[in-house]
């Protein structure tokens, strides 16, 4: 099995970053989570990436996801 490195920017009210992380949780796939509602730092690091404020956005390995896109999510973590 290869291990990805993920990474979740979420807040704690958004419906879709709650799917994304159950998502992660049901497929064995183990996570890092960023809440950039408090985290001010995390929160820029986000918008840089990403170029914009909408949550969740995901990165695996060197790849972006924004929003909760379970086939492409699928895709590129091989599941």
């Amino acid at each position: 099995m290869t291990t990805h490195n993920v990474t979740i920017y979420s807040t704690p009210t958004c419906h879709f970053c709650h799917a994304a992380k159950d998502f992660f949780t049901e497929n064995k796939v183990a996570y890092t989570e960023h809440n950039v509602a408090s985290d001010l730092a995390k929160r820029q690091e986000m918008i840089q990436k990403s170029g914009q404020m909408g949550v969740p956005v995901i990165t695996i390995d060197d790849k972006l996801v924004v929003g909760f896109d379970e086939e492409k999510l699928k895709e590129l973590l091989g599941v």
